[in-house]
Order: structure tokens, then C-alpha cells, then sequence
């Protein structure tokens, strides 16, 4: 079986090692005059062994992923423990709220009906009624059936 060196490229092959050449002209890896010399070669080249010998120098893939920076965990330990500490001192401080807005309704309640009670009874007996209208004979007037009705008295 042939070896990979000496197996055939194909353009797409030619093509990747193109576009890997730019990414590390990008990168500041290469200058433009070594960029244009080593296009040069890989469109020359004719297999894997050729291709190979133009990107020697460079870094492969597995140097690229190793630069990413690491994706962080959404929770770290810290913020475990952050967490844990803060969910008491959040719960208490609700209640503490909760309690503030109950003893103010409660509050307004008891005074409403302090009040109803101190001075609700007597305006219901100031204000004359029907029955203490005809105790003292004044039926007012233009009453529906016409006369007044005789005093009790």
C-alpha cells in the first residue's frame, strides 16, 4: 500500500492548505511575499508530500484549538457558594417586606373601623327619618295621596 506522502492531492486538498496559508498570513505568522511564494507551491504540488512540505513550519490545528479561550462554566464553585449564602439574606428580606406591607394594611383597617365605629353611629341618628317625620306631624311636602295625615296626638 502507497504511503500518504506519495498519494495524489486532489484540489480541494490544494485549496485547504491555501486558506490554512491566509488564516496564518492573518495571523501574523507568514509576510505577504512568503504568502505569494507558498501559494505558488501548493497549486505546483501534486501530492500529500508536497502539501505537507509547504505547511512544515506552520501550526496545525490542534495549536489553534488549544489558543480558544476555554468556555467557562456557568456556575463555579464560587458562585455555588455565593448562592448559597444570598438565598437566605434575598428570603428573609422578602418577608421582612411582606410583613412591612401587611402591618400597613392592617393598620389602615383597624383605623377605618376606630373611625366607623367613633363616629358612624352618630351621624345615623342625627339625620332625621321618615318614622321621626310623622311622630312630629311634618310630612314633607307634595306627598303622594294628597292630604296629610292626622298628628297621633
Amino acid at each position: 500500500m502507497a504511503r500518504r506522502s506519495t498519494l495524489r492531492a486532489s484540489d480541494a486538498d490544494r485549496e485547504r492548505i491555501a486558506e490554512r496559508l491566509r488564516h496564518a498570513t492573518g495571523e501574523g505568522r507568514l509576510l505577504a511575499e512568503e504568502l505569494e511564494e507558498r501559494l505558488e507551491a501548493t497549486f505546483a504540488a501534486r501530492t500529500y508530500g508536497d502539501l505537507d512540505a509547504v505547511v512544515a513550519d506552520l501550526p496545525g490545528a490542534a495549536v489553534r484549538q488549544r489558543e480558544r479561550p476555554q468556555t467557562v462554566p456557568w456556575l463555579r464553585p464560587l458562585s455555588v457558594f455565593a448562592l448559597i449564602i444570598l438565598a437566605p439574606f434575598l428570603f428573609s428580606l422578602l418577608l421582612a417586606a411582606a410583613v412591612v406591607v401587611a402591618t400597613l394594611f392592617s393598620t389602615w383597617v383597624v383605623v377605618l373601623v376606630v373611625c366607623w365605629w367613633l363616629f358612624g353611629h352618630r351621624y345615623r341618628h342625627r339625620v332625621p327619618s321618615r318614622h321621626t317625620l310623622h311622630a312630629y306631624g311634618r310630612w314633607p311636602a307634595g306627598r303622594p295621596g294628597g292630604a296629610r295625615p292626622r298628628p297621633w296626638v
